[in-house]
């Protein structure tokens, strides 16, 4: 499969020193505020990528569900792949892409569990199936097949009316990332892509551009 003719040119937009936010933070806020006026599925998607025990990075999608002053959160199986890499090594990456406005933000800091009572609350706003599911599923753990699965999902259903109040699992919670650096990503014409990048630093934030 030959793609090497496949290739876009990009005329959305600039990344300016003087137009943007003193702080990443607010700079996200702005983009994504931008991006939540296209009519896109999972606006929220991130890649969350962690350095596992054999070294080896691995990535994948999940949902951004809070940002706050320092940071983002999202809610794992602490079990799960990346929960175990986590606790092993904080050291994490998130990458935004948004291809509707020619824009990417790369993310590194680290992670920790949030406190379990934010996690509690969290959990007891998601739909009811949605919970069974966090319920009931090992995550990244090897099963038998789908049937297992859906087997296990419906017996819970049987044994737990809709209004049962659920628990939340101690193995179920909140992971925040706190940002260390952060890149900020505009397609421009001819390859010439805009990149600023934040550093932190004691006093607040060093701004830097950076050839594509």
């Amino acid at each position: 499969m030959d793609l090497q003719d496949l290739r876009k040119d990009y005329h959305w937009g600039a990344l300016e020193e003087d137009k943007v936010a003193p702080n990443p933070m607010l700079q996200f806020s702005e983009w994504y505020t931008q991006y939540t006026t296209f009519d896109v599925p999972d606006s929220t998607a991130m890649v969350v990528s962690t350095v596992s025990e054999d070294g080896f990075p691995r990535t994948r999608v999940v949902l951004l569900k809070e940002v706050f002053e320092d940071g983002f959160v999202f809610y794992t199986n602490y079990h799960s792949q990346k929960g175990r890499a986590i606790a092993n090594n904080d050291k994490v990456s998130l990458l935004f892409f948004w291809p509707e406005m020619e824009r990417q933000i790369r993310v590194v800091g680290t992670a920790k569990r949030i406190s379990d009572e934010k996690s509690g609350a969290y959990f007891n706003k998601r739909p009811f199936e949605s919970r069974v599911s966090a319920i009931i599923s090992p995550q990244s753990e090897v099963v038998p097949n789908r049937e297992y699965l859906e087997n296990k999902f419906f017996d819970f259903l049987q044994a737990h009316p809709e209004n049962e109040p659920l628990e939340k699992p101690p193995y179920w919670g909140g992971i925040a990332v706190q940002p260390i650096e952060m890149e900020f990503w505009q397609g421009r014409i001819s390859r010439l892509h805009d990149r600023l990048r934040y550093t932190r630093a004691a006093d607040g934030w060093i701004l830097e551009r950076l050839a594509p």
